[in-house]
């Protein structure tokens, strides 16, 4: 199949693959749109089982890049790298380096991130070869200590953020005390987001593909690890997406008992249209590219200069434009979706004139 007539090409600027034989690297890089800015996004490392899932993820999330700092009133575009791979056998500091000449290969249209199987480590071994990196260097926390460069904390605070108001729109609650939560993936954001709601008084469920990560959920904050088919119908407030795409299905979807969807995952909709069942079902989906977009803002003020306080307010806001979402798509009798979706290609062709 051409890259052109791919169902989800969207019309995006560039689409580059890398391989080198020496590191095993095979790679892809998506530049969706530079309208705003350069194209900012994470480099995901997974092992999918073949190149066109590979080529369809790249697509989806940077076009949801593009819209997502679009949404947050970001001067930035919309992009992303996936390194075909097992991030927990595949890695090398080779491998690593070759990804950082492919990143400076395209001369500062593309600036990458960590994301879904790389951090702060292969950040900093990219950063040899390229300065169109972000998260490679230490910077001061949102609670005025001191973190590496991991954006990670901003996206769980601003999930936790966006969370508030998709309940109180939802369920007229604006204390979390005694919520019921259940959240599918508990890695660096989905614990980050667990800890956040377990400060709050909310009553957990997890599961993960780890079992790691699932014992340290139940170890430190008393979460309930249940299994991974199990999580979708269970008898809670909000469903909290914070693993992989594509989790909201057809098949999902028939068990999904939670009234509100809020969670960190990219692409949450397996299909668009879906919007529209959530909808008719009397489920408020919070778009995941408005709610998730707490980790492109710490990024982007790492670049441009500002301190933890603005970056924290910055975050804070991803709640005023979920609450506008909200209201526009009641006021309209849309899906969350499909708002969410106009008002980023607003922003987007005003950037463009």
């Amino acid at each position: 199949m051409s890259v052109f007539s791919h169902i989800d090409f969207d019309q995006h600027e560039q689409v580059i693959y890398s391989q080198d034989k020496s590191s095993g690297l095979k790679a892809i890089i998506a530049i969706h749109d530079t309208s705003l800015g350069p194209a900012l996004g994470g480099c995901r490392m997974w092992p999918y089982s073949n190149d066109e899932l590979a080529l369809r993820d790249v697509l989806r999330l940077s076009r949801g890049m593009s819209y997502k700092s679009a949404l947050a009133n970001l001067p930035l575009g919309g992009g992303k790298a996936v390194i075909i791979g097992d991030p927990r056998s595949g890695k090398s500091e080779a491998l690593f380096q070759a990804m950082g000449d492919f990143v400076e290969s395209l001369g500062g249209r593309y600036i990458t991130a960590a994301d879904s199987g790389t951090g702060v480590a292969e950040m900093q071994i990219m950063a040899q070869r390229t300065r169109h990196v972000a998260g490679a260097d230490p910077r001061e926390a949102l609670d005025g200590g001191s973190r590496d460069g991991d954006p990670s904390p901003s996206t769980a605070y601003g999930v936790f953020v966006g969370l508030q108001a998709a309940v109180q729109h939802r369920l007229g609650r604006s204390d979390l005390n005694g919520l019921k939560v259940a959240i599918q993936g508990v890695g660096q954001v989905g614990f980050g987001l667990a800890q956040q709601l377990k400060a709050a008084g909310a009553q957990l469920w997890v599961s993960d593909i780890f079992a790691a990560n699932e014992r340290r959920a139940v170890e430190q904050l008393g979460a309930i690890a249940v299994g991974q088919h199990e999580i979708y119908g269970l008898d809670v407030d909000v469903f909290a997406p914070c693993a992989m795409g594509g989790i909201l299905n057809l098949q999902t979807l028939e068990a999904l008992r939670a009234p509100v969807i809020a969670g960190a995952a990219n692409n949450q909709l397996a299909d668009a249209q879906l919007a529209e069942e959530l909808q008719r079902r009397g489920c408020l989906y919070a778009p995941d590219y408005a709610i998730n977009a707490g980790g492109i803002i710490d990024v982007c003020y790492e670049r441009t200069g500002g301190s933890a306080a603005q970056v924290r307010a910055h975050v804070e806001s991803i709640g005023d434009t979920l609450r506008q979402i909200f209201q526009r798509a009641e006021a309209e009798g849309c899906t969350t979706s499909v708002i969410a979706d106009r008002l980023a290609q607003e922003r987007l062709h005003a950037g463009r004139r």
